[in-house]
């Protein structure tokens, strides 16, 4: 397995970690530790996927295990996803029931 890693930037005080083009099972754990450090800096975070157009189990369970360790903080995780593809893998899981998702960095800081 490649050697990945993902950095936690700040947007103010907002953690944002930038999602790559593909999540699996090559990078979700990666990615899973990158989310759980950023749920942890603040009363919410974002995952930027606006680069992601593929997004498979080990990767959806990534960003659940993120969502809950948020939800265990009372802080809140916020998605940007622009892909059609993914944004239907949410759909079909009821995972976009769960946790916001929006089109751009932009309105997903501005959001109340």
């Amino acid at each position: 397995m490649p050697d990945v890693s993902f950095q936690v930037e700040m947007a103010g005080d907002v953690p944002v970690v930038a999602a790559p083009g593909d999540i699996d099972i090559t990078n979700a754990a990666a990615l899973r530790t990158a989310l759980l450090e950023a749920a942890g800096r603040g009363r919410m975070f974002v995952v930027d996927m606006s680069r992601t157009q593929f997004c498979d189990t080990a990767g959806i369970h990534a960003l659940v295990a993120a969502h809950k360790r948020a939800g265990d903080d009372g802080s809140e995780v916020r998605l940007v996803v622009t892909s059609a593809t993914v944004l239907r893998i949410f759909e079909i899981t009821g995972f976009d029931q769960v946790v916001s998702c929006f089109t751009s960095l932009d309105q997903a800081l501005a959001a109340p």
